[in-house]
């Protein structure tokens, strides 16, 4: 056998003697290859390598020539071996036989990170393994490994990370390597400063407002200032150049841009921008308009001759504005699902842009066939019934759209992946509408233990928001509960033992009978509360409450379909035996009242509005018993005079968000409460008063017949009337109050497991005795921050700290720094 060599020297003809013939190196000959083996591989396949080195049987090759060493120089740039050589067995007459022999590279068994956080970690993993699972490892493998992770934290901000490697044999792996990788990220650069040339009409510091996520380092940003992020400024260029476009300058362009090294620390940003020049809306005409005139058009875009030109503007106005006020939602609100509109710039002259509107319209589409899919607890008629979008109607837009929102208001979806599937069948006009939805945990659970009325409560709450009361005796429906079809049961029992006992229990079916958008209601409760001072009657004191609610609502279409009219008739007795903090101790009284409650709601989250209003107006009010009795309220005992409760009770409240800029959320809130009476002689009633300060709780003494209002940054049931006894206002309560809220709002989680969001707020508020000394801008103020979070199982729970600026007479604790704790309620409501 002989090896096949590189010449060592031309000035003797080069031989190679192969079975006794001469390989003249000056006098090629031709042979035919009779044959080609491949030795020293155990992983690789043979038939392939051969194939890839040419030298396959029945070739013919010029032997001494340049085929044998571009065979080794193509196996060589496989990247697959350590070593290759290729010899020639033999020669017969004019046939050669060949072999090639190779050392196999091992194997990547699999990678072994180390330097970087396990969220690091796995993201990294996830790109490399799409990449290198069971590849060689060879100088490839370690230049692709070492750009994807230093590609990766350079979108995080690490600018100078080093990567090295060594490798391990792998056990479970025959040819097997674990490639262990030594990760120094060093620390994350910060943007020294960010420079621009070129700009004429815009200064740099307006440019760099308009790279919202990639800020230069300043002595007063105390909070993120100016790391780098690539990812992020990748985004912020492209943002950089559509508000130069917003601006009218359309042919602004980034030229260039550099970042360097400034530091060890930090790195500096030069670009380099076209401005061009501004340009202006000119003439706007409109071609292919049918259904609308072109009057009707003009007004729906509202964009006028000589307006800055902005494309984002035209855009909006064309096909995307949220409120759907656009040329776009005027079509398809009418039936026109596939209509389309091209704005085409027929004329640039100066600093003028002409358009012309070019409109397709197509034909009107009617609703055919209306599914939901995904719902995999919740039936079917839950989710249809509350679906606008009704077969033989003609298709809308908007109907579309207040459909979502409908059922993202259900509870039992997760809103943000409820999707409209529209497919619309053009040879009959039709279109076919599937709602995709997912249901997400609804029912809630509530284990507390608190502190109350100097004792430890101890509160086990249930709340299933999906129940089923007609699988109530359907065994195979229990899982663990009946569910199904979107009725409410919650029970909910706190205690402290001997001295403090409530229990509760409500229900609710949102669509009694199942056919029209009708709500019935019962709840019912009962408390008692004791404090066993002593073993007479006359020392012991005592408060029992019972109570039913009946309520029935009714969604309307005027004003327009947010609107909802409800009634309640409500049945509550309190026992009073020697319990102080009444206008009377010892007695029974009877509460019947009738309420009427009027709300409109176009908030499009129940949990974390962006957009929309929430207003209610309620009055409640109980039979005028004193106008058509004989009772003589002047001389008459405790137990006559507040036997039948009688009052008019007022109550309003407002709420409006709205998105500012970017995630941030503003929420403006106001409310009042009045407590009236008929009679003078009666006076106030005992029962059904405000007491405004605090966390709003409803713990005692909403059981007792008095309704909390929250006022971060007081105790509470602090927020007493100018001049009134703080022991006797903070336990009855007051007749009137009035609020006022406003919140800016930032979300931190948005998904299905979670909902959390950051607050800052400021409150204003105050209560009076008597309407005379009512003065709606005499409050007392707050301000703090807070934080919320929504979990299914659990609702809303928050933490806030607030501030009270003013004190209040008398409770000299009630006002400055406060913690205020809230489970499963929204601070400020009813």
């Amino acid at each position: 056998m002989a090896q096949i060599t590189r010449p060592q020297s031309s000035v003797t003809p080069p031989t190679l003697k192969v079975n006794g013939l001469d390989l003249d190196y000056f006098n090629p000959k031709e042979y035919i290859i009779g044959g080609t083996t491949l030795t020293g591989t155990k992983y690789i396949d043979k038939d392939v390598i051969i194939r890839l080195s040419k030298l396959t049987q029945g070739e013919r090759i010029i032997l001494p020539g340049e085929s044998t060493a571009n065979a080794i120089k193509i196996l060589w740039a496989q990247g697959l071996f350590d070593d290759v050589k290729l010899d020639i067995v033999k020669i017969e007459e004019d046939t050669v036989y060949f072999d090639i022999e190779v050392v196999e590279r091992p194997r990547l068994a699999s990678f072994d990170l180390n330097g970087v956080s396990k969220s690091q970690e796995k993201d990294i993993m996830e790109k490399l393994n799409e990449k290198t699972a069971k590849s060689v490892i060879n100088d490839n493998l370690y230049s692709s490994t070492t750009n994807t992770i230093k590609r990766f934290l350079l979108e995080k901000g690490y600018f100078f990370t080093t990567v090295n490697y060594e490798a391990v044999p792998d056990s479970n792996m025959e040819n097997g390597m674990v490639l262990k990788v030594m990760i120094d990220k060093g620390r994350k650069v910060k943007i020294n400063q960010i420079n621009f040339t070129g700009n004429k009409n815009f200064s740099a510091a307006t440019l760099r407002k308009y790279l919202k996520k990639t800020k230069q380092q300043a002595f007063y940003k105390v909070f993120g200032s100016g790391k780098f992020n690539k990812e992020k400024y990748e985004e912020d260029k492209l943002t950089l150049i559509a508000k130069m476009h917003d601006k009218g300058y359309r042919d602004a362009a980034i030229l260039r841009d550099t970042v360097y090294q400034f530091s060890d620390k930090a790195v500096s940003i030069d670009i380099d921008l076209y401005e061009g020049p501004k340009y202006y809306f000119g003439e706007i005409t409109w071609a292919g308009n049918a259904k609308y005139v072109t009057k009707d058009l003009e007004r729906v875009l509202g964009i006028e001759t000589g307006e800055v030109f902005s494309e984002e503007k035209l855009e909006k106005k064309l096909r995307g504005s949220a409120s759907g006020d656009d040329v776009s939602s005027l079509y398809m609100d009418d039936g026109y699902l596939t209509f389309n509109v091209d704005p085409v710039q027929t004329r640039i002259h100066g600093d003028t842009v002409d358009l012309e509107m070019r409109i397709y319209e197509g034909p009107q589409y009617t609703n055919n066939r209306i599914s939901v899919k995904g719902n995999t607890i919740t039936n079917d008629r839950v989710v249809l019934r509350d679906v606008r979008t009704r077969p033989g109607e003609k298709f809308s837009k908007a109907s579309l759209i207040r459909t979502v929102r409908e059922i993202g208001q259900l509870g039992n979806f997760d809103e943000s992946k409820t999707v409209p599937d529209v497919k619309p069948n053009a040879v009959d006009g039709t279109v076919d509408i599937s709602y995709i939805v997912e249901e997400k945990p609804s029912d809630q659970i509530e284990l507390s233990g608190g502190f109350g009325g100097g004792n430890i409560i101890g509160t086990l709450g249930l709340t299933f928001n999906n129940f089923s009361l007609r699988n109530l005796f359907n065994l195979e429906a229990y899982k663990p509960l009946p569910k199904g079809d979107g009725q409410k049961l919650s029970l909910r029992g706190q205690t402290n033992g001997k001295y403090y006992q409530s229990y509760s229990f409500s229900f609710s079916e949102p669509w009694l009978g199942g056919r029209k958008p009708i709500s019935f209601g019962v709840s019912a409760f009962t408390s008692l509360q004791s404090n066993g001072l002593g073993i007479t009657n006359s020392q012991f004191q005592k408060i029992r409450l019972n109570g039913v609610t009946v309520s029935l609502g009714r969604r309307l279409n005027f004003p327009d379909n947010y609107f909802q009219l409800s009634h309640a008739i409500n049945v509550q007795q309190y026992i009073l035996n020697n319990y102080p903090g009444y206008l009377f101790s010892s007695g029974t009284s009877y509460n019947f009242n009738l309420t009427q409650e009027l709300s409109r709601d176009s908030r499009n989250s129940p949990i974390f509005p962006t957009d929309g209003s929430y207003f209610r107006f309620t009055i409640q009010a109980t039979p005028p018993y004193s106008l058509f009795n004989d009772l003589n309220y002047a001389t008459a005992p405790d137990k006559e005079r507040y036997k039948f409760t009688e009052y008019h009770k007022w109550k309003f409240e407002s709420q409006w968000f709205q998105r500012l800029v970017g995630k941030f959320v503003i929420k403006a809130q106001a409310q009042f409460g009045f407590l009236g009476t008929y009679n003078p002689s009666v006076g106030q009633s005992a029962f059904e008063r405000f007491k405004l300060g605090g966390d709003g709780m409803q713990g005692f003494d909403f059981l007792q017949g008095s309704e909390l209002i929250a006022m971060r940054g007081y105790a509470n049931n602090t927020v007493i009337p100018v001049g009134a006894n703080p022991t006797i206002a903070q336990n009855s309560g007051s007749p009137i109050f009035t609020k006022y809220v406003m919140e800016l709002r930032y979300p931190v989680i948005a998904s299905q497991q979670a909902t959390a969001f950051l607050v800052a707020f400021g409150e204003a508020g105050n209560t009076w005795d008597k309407f005379g000394d009512f003065n709606p801008f005499n409050v007392r103020r707050s301000v703090g921050l807070g934080a919320k979070i929504f979990l299914p199982i659990f609702g809303l729970l928050g933490i806030d700290y607030g501030y009270g600026f003013d004190k209040i007479p008398g409770l000299p604790d009630a006002n400055k720094g406060q913690f205020h704790f809230s489970i499963a309620q929204q601070l400020g409501g009813f």
